[in-house]
């Protein structure tokens, strides 16, 4: 039984009247509740000179982002970083695209803009042209408006969210990814609250793709889970599926009612085609079926520290995409509340400006033209040096990485004798590489193979 309360002035009111409201509200008893049972440290910690967190222990570093710290204490001259996963000039250096600069200075001199909240799901112009991007300007599904996109903080934002909306409202929980996958994949997946399993994918043997041992573990999963795929330049091997294989595996896909989640990083920045390099997803939305499809800007507008992407969903109806919609913004909200406007203007700048968007895609077909020219770079200078095995799948694979093949003693006796840093996979960063680095790799490699079997 309450008190009986006297007001005093209508503020007291309203005051009294939230605090009944808080107490009736069953989230807001449970967080007294939480709050009663949490685990406290020793109250005489401060006093003592101890920190509350003295039993905090240290975390390893990240096994991707680590490489950069053990490259950045190396004092040595010929030092060569190939783990980072961004693009380099011929020069070694980070790279500002023409075109983007050209939009910033644009974004900057324009003196209407304010710098207010963007709405929950982000930069409506840049969503829009997000899907077009990926799905095609004359998709059936935009025009149907069976696609819900949202800004999210890039590729890891948009698998995070993507994958609590899955976790929430999807009958199903279990998530395939390839084996071996993007290191941060397995992370983001379980943290939203997915079941992760693997599904062959890349064969040691012959470096390439284990399409059989794919179809199998696909045909065993359960009907309805959940498959992440690489939309194309798959990471850390370099290997992607013909169009035709992609065929085979949306028709099994399909006939187990399996719902495709695309991770889309490099659309463009692979082959050098944004068509080509969406054919794959494009191939899945075709057939009238529902997907999920993360984007990021970071490699193929260099937009790294822009942290720009989308979260598209291709749903069967326009009504099931606005309840979508709506969502997702319960999952965002929460989280970061809101997506950043500058980098997401960019890049609305670009794609809505004909011109523009033809300068960016002139510049993104160098950078990865580039990397093809690393790739077959590489491969010469190791059959000049006549180095022992079958080099081929250097000039095979595609995108930024390439999965060597080296083996964990042979990548810590590179790092040790010859300078040079990458995962211990040994995968390594074929935009981080140069022509006058390329004969100092070879001979790293060639004497790795030839003295550490």
């Amino acid at each position: 039984m309450r008190p009986q309360i006297t007001y005093s002035s209508p503020t007291d009111r309203r005051l009294t009247a939230l605090v009944r409201h808080l107490a009736d509200d069953p989230f807001s008893a449970s967080l007294q509740m939480d709050s009663q049972n949490t685990i406290s440290p020793s109250p005489t910690a401060a006093f003592n000179g101890d920190s509350v967190f003295a039993n905090v222990v240290q975390a390893p570093e990240d096994p991707i982002l680590g490489v950069t710290v053990a490259y950045n204490k190396d004092p040595s001259p010929v030092k060569l970083n190939l783990g980072v996963g961004a693009y380099r000039t011929e020069e070694g250096k980070p790279l500002v695209l023409n075109v983007v600069s050209r939009a910033e200075q644009m974004l900057v001199n324009d003196q209407s803009r304010v710098k207010e909240y963007l709405p929950i799901t982000g930069l409506a112009d840049f969503n829009k042209l997000s899907a077009k991007l990926i799905f095609g300007a004359d998709s059936p599904a935009i025009q149907d408006n069976r696609v819900a996109t949202v800004q999210c903080l890039s590729g890891t934002g948009s698998l995070r969210v993507g994958a609590e909306f899955l976790a929430r409202h999807y009958h199903q929980r279990t998530i395939y990814i390839p084996l071996p996958t993007w290191g941060n994949h397995p992370k983001v997946l379980t943290i939203a609250g997915l079941s992760v399993k693997y599904y062959r994918y890349y064969d040691p043997a012959t470096r390439g793709l284990n399409f059989q041992g794919l179809l199998e573990d696909l045909g065993s999963a359960p009907s309805g889970a959940i498959v992440l795929l690489h939309a194309c330049a798959h990471n850390p091997t370099g290997v992607d599926p013909t169009l035709e294989q992609w065929d085979q595996i949306k028709q099994l896909m399909r006939s187990k009612g399996l719902l495709p989640f695309f991770d889309s990083a490099y659309q463009g920045f692979a082959s050098g085609s944004l068509d080509a390099d969406a054919q794959p997803v494009r191939l899945f939305v075709a057939d009238g079926g529902e997907c999920l499809a993360a984007q990021s800007y970071a490699k193929n507008m260099g937009l790294y520290g822009e942290r720009v992407g989308a979260l598209s969903f291709v749903c069967r109806t326009a009504d099931v995409a606005s309840r979508v919609e709506s969502q997702l913004k319960l999952v965002i909200r929460p989280m970061y509340s809101n997506p950043p406007l500058h980098g997401a203007s960019i890049v609305a700048t670009i794609l809505k400006d004909r011109d523009m968007f033809h300068e960016w895609t002139i510049e993104l077909k160098a950078m990865a033209d580039r990397i093809i020219s690393m790739r077959q770079q590489l491969f010469d200078a190791l059959q000049s040096r006549g180095t022992p095995g079958d080099w081929s799948h250097i000039i095979k694979q595609i995108g930024m990485f390439t999965f060597t093949g080296l083996n964990t003693e042979q990548v810590v006796f590179m790092t040790k004798e010859y300078h040079i840093y990458m995962t211990s996979d040994g995968r390594i960063s074929m935009a981080g590489l140069n022509s006058k680095k390329v004969p100092h790799l070879a001979d790293a490699i060639h004497e790795a193979v030839t003295r550490i079997v």
